[in-house]
């Protein structure tokens, strides 16, 4: 195979839109547009990818990092003009190149790696990726001789009455020899309808100098759709939703019901795992396998060791791991480490804390800055009370200690081994390792005082 190169054009403003968001940096199923497009040249080991930017072009270079090349288009005088900015990278390389478009999220490693294929089986000076759509109203056309040849491809705007009544229509995507490319793109001209370089215009000028132009028809056309609106992102989004479920499914997860569960496109789930509905897997979020998830679990690049349960609970750029339980109504915040056999029940909080193996934080607590060591059991209503005003302190709870429901570790202070926290106690000295700490006041009963007390309805004497 040959070296393999690819241009994304992404420079277009996105008016329709309507969005201060830079339209290529939409997320669809968590990730932007543009991302997509080159992560999936990234999985076909593209050597050379040169992003287009104009409008945004510094949000772009921010979200997709230095791993691309970047050309900048600073007036926007068409798809062609647009592509020639990359010809100082590229125009000397040999091989192929990809045309592809950042708003055109849809399109798999698999069509892509079958157009490849077709167009180097062909020997082509160019490949349109095609498809039939019942509908054409507003793409370019392909226009076809006696023999099923490409002659050229009409924009919509200049198309004849008797051209706009094909059906087979010009994605935008192409694979071409890299060096008749840029040759053909210097012959590309304005005259049409808009006064704009249309990069349809090279496969005319290829035909004309006897050059081998071919179309590869795109099995599933949804795949081709651009995004140029609010509502095309949403049809986007629903069908990389359904793109991404099918493919969990198949590899052996359980999804109760993928209508109602949101998995977004960098999340990686093992088999045996079963996701109840109202569950949301964000971001870099990993889960091993025989968990279960949800109902209404909400995962932000979380991972998830196996045999892990979470229910109605919320978890953010933290850990779990294996055969623990989370939940119900959790709120387990960034930097939180939860080790294995353990529990963190209902209406806990635990905020950049370190959870030992086997230790319970059952219920109604807040765990902040803290490292609770293994086999630990926190009471209920326990707080670690990390904050002074103006610095975050650490708690620090030795191996198998005991906190008493109601307590209050007032920190910076640390709970040593084995040691008992009475319930009730606001404790804001070190305990040693096997005491018992208490610190509230003794309780004190008076006698008959009731009786004394006036009470609603009782009569005074």
């Amino acid at each position: 195979m040959s070296k393999i190169h690819a241009v994304v054009l992404a420079a277009g403003q996105g008016t329709r839109m309507k969005s201060k968001l830079y339209k290529v940096l939409h997320p669809v199923c968590g990730k932007p547009m543009v991302q997509h497009v080159v992560d999936t040249m990234a999985s076909m080991q593209v050597q050379d990818i040169v992003v287009v930017v104009g409008h945004g072009a510094d949000a772009v270079r921010a979200k997709l990092g230095e791993d691309v090349t970047y050309a900048l288009q600073e007036e926007q005088l068409g798809t062609a003009h647009a592509v020639s900015q990359a010809a100082p990278f590229l125009q000397d390389k040999e091989g192929t190149t990809f045309l592809l478009y950042g708003d055109v999220p849809l399109l798999s490693a698999t069509t892509l790696s079958a157009l490849l294929t077709y167009h180097e089986e062909q020997q082509a000076a160019a490949t349109v990726l095609t498809a039939v759509l019942p509908d054409a109203t507003g793409y370019g056309r392909i226009v076809r001789n006696e023999a099923g040849e490409v002659l050229r491809i009409v924009e919509h705007k200049d198309a004849t009455e008797a051209e706009r009544a094909i059906r087979e229509i010009n994605t935008g995507i192409y694979c071409y020899d890299n060096r008749k490319l840029w040759k053909a793109l210097a012959e590309v001209k304005n005259d049409n309808a808009q006064g704009e370089y249309y990069v349809t215009d090279v496969v005319g000028i290829l035909r004309d100098a006897g050059e081998k132009v071919v179309a590869y028809e795109a099995i599933d056309p949804e795949e081709t759709m651009g995004v140029n609106d609010r509502v095309q992102l949403s049809e986007a989004e629903a069908y990389m939703k359904k793109r991404i479920m099918t493919g969990h499914m198949r590899n052996g997860v359980t999804i109760i019901d993928p209508a109602s569960t949101y998995i977004e496109a960098d999340v990686k789930i093992e088999a045996d795992t079963v996701i109840h509905p109202g569950s949301f897997l964000r971001g870099q979020t990993t889960v091993g396998a025989d968990c279960v998830i949800g109902p209404q679990a909400d995962l932000t690049n979380v991972e998830v060791a196996s045999g892990v349960t979470i229910s109605y609970s919320v978890m953010v750029d933290s850990s779990v791991e294996s055969d623990s339980s989370v939940g119900p109504f959790a709120y387990v915040r960034p930097g939180s480490q939860i080790g294995s056999n353990a529990k963190i029940g209902d209406f806990v909080e635990l905020k950049n804390a370190k959870i030992g193996d086997g230790t319970k934080v059952p219920h109604l607590s807040y765990v902040g800055d803290a490292e609770i060591g293994d086999g630990v059991n926190i009471g209920c209503g326990t707080i670690t009370v990390n904050y002074d005003g103006a610095v975050k302190h650490k708690t620090t709870v030795k191996d198998g200690a005991f906190i008493g429901c109601n307590s209050n570790l007032v920190a910076p202070v640390t709970v040593g081994q084995n040691a008992y926290v009475a319930a009730g106690s606001t404790i804001n000295q070190d305990v040693p390792d096997n005491a018992l700490a208490i610190a509230r006041e003794r309780q004190v009963n008076k006698i008959d005082y009731a009786n004394k007390m006036p009470r609603k309805g009782k009569k005074q004497s």
